[in-house]
């Protein structure tokens, strides 16, 4: 077994069992527990994990946390930004677009020119962001709207997306794990990240380096269903060269 894939295992087995043992995963992996160490302090420093006394535990999440918008809105705030900055590159003149309810969706709105392009979205905030600009067309789902995300989800508005055919859709999500797909913390809206994906030519996924590896509780689509990845530069060469294996495009800023 390769170390990029012992690695990419340790995580997802801390991540599933919340903590776990130098000893087991020595074990597990028929190798020396000084090796685990130092895989285990590898992994700290690209924050995958927590090391412990005589192990590894896995970090807080996004979900577990339940984060409102305004608490997401000051998460990985740089990253989200070039991020977002770098995804605004990919929009042109006559482009009809989706954007979902993330923070990073709000962040591209933000950075988009005035031009004249069709944006749809779920996101009460993009839809404010993007209200003064005279040459977009602003489109938005309607349905139930969640409180903590500002946004709208449920049958309603998953009927909207279904009335409409895009160019682009920019989705972020709580996690991309190699085999798994890409996931969502809600399944509400997991569901509108999906019809917004089914409805896209080409489907841009934007998130940072903290949401690889992870697999959070509703899956949305699996890799094959992503045409680009925009991530920061703090994304670990491990994931980048596995992407890359699986002939996944990758832009890192």
């Amino acid at each position: 077994m390769l170390v990029a894939e012992r690695q990419q295992k340790i995580v997802e087995l801390v991540n599933e069992r919340k903590s776990i043992r130098v000893s087991e995963l020595s074990r597990i992996f028929s190798v020396t527990e000084e090796t685990i160490r130092k895989d285990l302090e590898r992994l700290e420093t690209e924050e995958k994990l927590s090391r412990s006394h005589g192990g590894a535990v896995s970090l807080p999440s996004d979900e577990s946390l339940d984060l409102s918008f305004s608490e997401r809105e000051i998460t990985n705030v740089r990253e989200k930004k070039e991020i977002a900055r770098e995804a605004v590159k990919h929009v042109v003149v006559g482009d009809k677009i989706m954007l979902d309810a993330s923070t990073t969706a709000w962040y591209m709105a933000k950075a988009l020119p005035d031009i004249a392009i069709t944006v749809l979205t779920n996101s009460i905030k993009v839809a404010m962001e993007l209200s003064g600009r005279k040459e977009v067309t602003v489109i938005s789902t309607g349905g139930t709207l969640m409180s903590k995300s500002l946004s709208y989800v449920g049958p309603l508005a998953e009927a909207s997306l279904d009335t409409y055919h895009v160019n682009k859709a920019f989705i972020s999500c709580k996690g991309l794990h190699l085999e798994k797909g890409i996931s969502e913390s809600d399944e509400q809206q997991a569901r509108i990240k999906k019809k917004m994906m089914d409805n896209a030519d080409t489907v841009f996924i934007m998130i940072d380096h903290s949401k690889f590896g992870v697999r959070a509780f509703s899956r949305l689509n699996g890799l094959e269903d992503i045409d680009h990845i925009i991530t920061d530069s703090k994304v670990d060469p491990s994931s980048v060269q596995q992407l890359a294996d699986k002939s996944l495009k990758l832009i890192k800023v």
